[in-house]
């Protein structure tokens, strides 16, 4: 029988110092794989490499620990427990992220680990002191996991269904590795004109970001000769000074635009006014900055209008623009005539809907200069033509994306304008131009060419041309984020807001077109340097990495590996959906690149693992569609990982306000079901309570990792009363070592403790083929819960023991809150831990 030590991750963790640094990391942007391309819900790297670290390592107590050893003690365990605690603590620091002295004393832990777990299993096979297990994430999605794997030394393997998911993980952990160490091939770097310092100036990535880089600031010079005359300054006239104090010492000068507003339209309504054209404007305010309030004034003359710009104070009028209430309500400009959302929809599906242009934010001497309309600018943009659009139908009627069909834009080519569709060709065609280029370089510099591309496994100038071209068509995926009509203005901010400022596609009735050309939000520049500055970032080894397509449920590429995965949660995003908006352009840039990952017109969605009504029927066959594949996917992996590893699987469940979920607990019953003891829940608080998606609801701001072990088949069956006793005899000793020992201030709050503390009991659970009551069912998962939060609760209010526990909900409330308000969320996990409801 395999002999699997006991790892850190299954007894304790600092988990306050993962979570602050998890949320600390959502602020970080230049430099973070987030910025490489946009992916829905991807794991802080701090909470990513913080788990593997603690599934990677044995606990120094447990089958190594307390009596094995002449003379150590719980104490001595202990102490060496907060050693592996401080190597965690600065392992979670962003600033550490690619700090070699910090990753490689992780390295060395993990080795270590490794070897001792290799003499318990001294001539088994698969068990190499020399060759840790390799890596796999079957959900890999945004690929934090893999990369934090490869950053701490493994080889990296990554899965998924969607191929965007499948070609992000490619750029972050399969590339790099290809070229690691080698110096750019632009002309500029060979003649020494370089963006880095002398000091291990090649090392890593850094040679394939300066490539992108140069390679990409040539892509723009080339794209706006070609249609830099779409895109007209904004000449200031001695008449648009008139009035505008703010603009005279700018007469004769010419502005770069940022951004043109424009605003969609229908016909009136009225019958007197049936053959114009009017705005559908959600708010007429250009900037709400204090001092620099600025904002259009709607002039009418009979069946004309014009725009005008205001300065100073913001009206109730503009603010509301000629929006009526919620949804799509909006009323004429010229007759006030309401126009209902399906009066709307009816002119959008015809056919009928245009957009007016009606301001202009321009590049000034001291920041953003507004101006109204100018119909030179307007016309311009008329004469743009594009050779090409997409033609994948949206799908309907998934409500994340399914407002572009119902507002008369069917296919994904219909979110963009004429000349955001020339700008995106223009930039596409000229991905494939850099590649050969970048071909072309590398064989001057000296490179070997053997035609391979990397998709076969190629390594020379061929491989290394697709392997630029990668990144540089990521650039064109973040453009389309920046450049469709679904582009807002932030008017506080005085910025571009990109496509998705929440995952989700809205419709934006007053929508941005971004100027790629510009110096400021959504310029083509920007798109190239969030990617180069991330490339130079990525793992400073020679780690492989792997990612390709597979279904989780029948996949082999587990077999033998450390798994830890992130899956869906069960209806909360529709990914497949969301990502068509990216791969059709990826699809038209990387095709011949990687034929296999690019095969499907659009992205797979039949087999995607969300619980989505409109696929399955309806609701119910949606949640049995969820925890069938769920329980399939988890089964594999149950089935498949190393013996001696732990399992680490993050869960979320979307909670609203006012509905007690059971997904925590399906869930639960779903990866024991799968043949998992669970031994180990840690909330980990990975998101920003500021996210768009959380403004105005109450999901959970935390991710639950499990922590699973494979149960033994041969696992026997007790009584309740034998589990109750077992649950009495262990809980005290774990949940003394989890708060760090007797006595001892717990630096887990209320609310985590109670979720972290269910780890040791349901090990206790999960560990036996079934716990029978006494008619001889099974008990289920929630009525073990409720057993071991009394445990809990038995344990750490001793005093307490006999209080209600509506009671002791009130008081590890308030020992976290005090009488300040806090998030429903955190309340709903405690209050459920406790056996209780908030509304209770």
């Amino acid at each position: 029988m395999i002999k699997a030590p006991k790892k850190l991750i299954e007894v304790a963790l600092p988990l306050d110092d993962i979570n602050t640094a998890s949320a600390r990391e959502k602020s970080i942007r230049h430099g973070h794989p987030s910025t490489l391309h946009l992916w829905w819900a991807r794991r802080p790297l701090a909470a990513a490499r913080a788990v593997l670290f603690a599934q990677l390592v044995n606990d120094p107590g447990g089958e190594r620990g307390w009596g094995k050893y002449p003379g150590q003690t719980k104490e001595d365990a202990q102490k060496e427990r907060e050693r592996l605690f401080d190597i965690i603590r600065d392992l979670v620091k962003w600033e550490n992220t690619t700090n070699e002295t910090v990753l490689e004393r992780a390295r060395k832990e993990i080795r270590k680990s490794w070897r001792e777990t290799c003499d318990m299993n001294r001539g088994r096979q698969g068990f190499d002191p020399d060759k840790p297990p390799a890596f796999h994430d079957p959900f890999a999605g945004g690929g934090a996991i893999p990369l934090e794997a490869q950053r701490l030394g493994l080889e990296a393997y990554a899965s998924d269904l969607n191929p965007v998911a499948v070609m992000i993980n490619k750029a972050m952990i399969e590339i790099p590795p290809k070229f690691a160490g080698r110096p750019p091939v632009n002309p500029d770097a060979q003649k020494g004109q370089t963006t880095f310092e002398d000091k291990d100036k090649w090392a890593g990535a850094r040679g394939l970001a300066d490539d992108v880089r140069y390679y990409g600031q040539w892509m723009r010079e080339e794209a706006f000769k070609r249609i830099g005359h779409l895109y007209p300054k904004v000449e200031v006239t001695a008449e648009m000074t008139q009035g505008r104090d703010d603009l005279k010492h700018m007469a004769g000068q010419k502005l770069t635009v940022i951004a043109w507003i424009w605003a969609r339209t229908v016909k009136s309504p009225n019958p007197a006014f049936s053959h114009v054209d009017v705005p559908l404007v959600k708010s007429f305010v250009l900037s709400s900055k204090k001092g620099r309030e600025t904002w259009l004034k709607p002039m009418v003359d009979g069946d004309r209008y014009h725009f005008e710009i205001k300065l100073g104070g913001l009206p109730e009028e503009a603010k509301e623009g000629t929006k009526l209430g919620k949804g799509a309500n909006f009323r004429c400009i010229l007759s006030d005539s309401p126009i209902d959302g399906k009066y709307i929809r009816n002119e959008a599906q015809s056919g009928r809907m245009g957009s007016t242009l009606i301001g202009i934010v321009a590049e000034g001497n001291k920041g953003r200069q507004y101006f109204s309309a100018i119909d030179e600018h307007a016309r311009m943009s008329e004469k743009a033509s594009p050779s090409w659009k997409p033609s994948q139908k949206v799908p309907t009627p998934c409500h994340d994306v399914d407002r572009l069909p119902m507002y008369g834009m069917p296919t994904w080519g219909d979110a963009f304008t004429n000349r955001q569709l020339v700008a995106l060709n223009a930039f596409s065609d000229l991905v494939a131009e850099a590649r050969e280029k970048v071909i072309a370089d590398a064989k001057n510099g000296g490179w070997e060419d053997d035609g391979v591309g990397v998709n076969d496994g190629g390594n020379g100038a061929t491989a290394y041309g697709d392997a630029v071209a990668v990144y540089l068509s990521f650039a064109v995926d973040k453009g389309t984020d920046y450049w469709s009509s679904i582009c807002s203005w932030h008017s506080s901010g005085e910025k571009m807001r990109n496509t998705f400022g929440r995952q989700a596609i809205p419709m934006v009735w007053d929508y941005a077109e971004a100027n790629p050309f510009c110096s400021s939000t959504g310029n083509w520049m920007a798109m190239i340097d969030w990617i180069w500055k991330t490339v130079e970032k990525l793992p400073d080894n020679e780690n492989a990495g792997y990612s390709a397509q597979a279904d989780v449920s029948t996949q082999k590429i587990s077999s033998g590996k450390c798994i830890s995965t992130d899956p869906p949660y069960y209806d909360n995003i529709g990914y497949a959906d969301l990502s068509d908006f990216f791969y059709v352009w990826l699809r038209k840039n990387l095709q011949s690149v990687y034929p296999d990952v690019f095969a499907t017109i659009a992205v797979p969605k039949a087999e995607e693992l969300i619980a989505s009504p409109y696929r399955q029927g309806n609701k119910t066959k949606a949640e049995v569609f969820f925890m069938n594949g769920m329980t399939a996917a988890i089964t594999n992996l149950s089935n498949s990982g190393n013996p001696s590893q732990v399992v680490t699987i993050y869960y979320a469940f979307k909670q609203d306000a006012n509905t007690a979920s059971t997904g925590w607990e399906t869930f639960l019953e779903a990866v024991l079901k799968s043949g998992f003891a669970i031994t180990g829940t840690w909330p980990l608080r990975t998101e920003l309570a500021n996210r768009m998606i959380g403004s105005g609801t109450n999901s959970l701001a935390s991710s639950i990792v499990l922590v699973c072990r494979k149960r033994p088949e041969n696992a026997s069956a007790i009584s309740r009363r034998e589990f109750l006793r077992e649950l009495k005899e262990t809980m005290p000793e774990a949940l003394e070592i989890m708060i760090g020992g007797k006595g001892g201030r717990s630096p887990i709050q209320p609310a985590d403790l109670a979720q972290a503390a269910i780890g040791p009991g349901m090990a206790v659970y999960s560990k036996y083929a079934g716990v029978l009551e006494a008619d001889g069912s099974p008990m289920r998962v929630r009525d073990a819960l409720i057993q071991i939060n009394r445990e809990i609760d038995a344990y750490f209010n001793a005093a307490e023991g006999e209080l209600d526990a509506d009671t002791r909900f009130c008081i590890d409330w308030f020992m976290q809150c005090g009488f300040k308000a806090g998030s429903f969320g955190e309340a709903d996990v405690l209050a459920r831990a406790k056996g209780t409801s908030v509304d209770g």
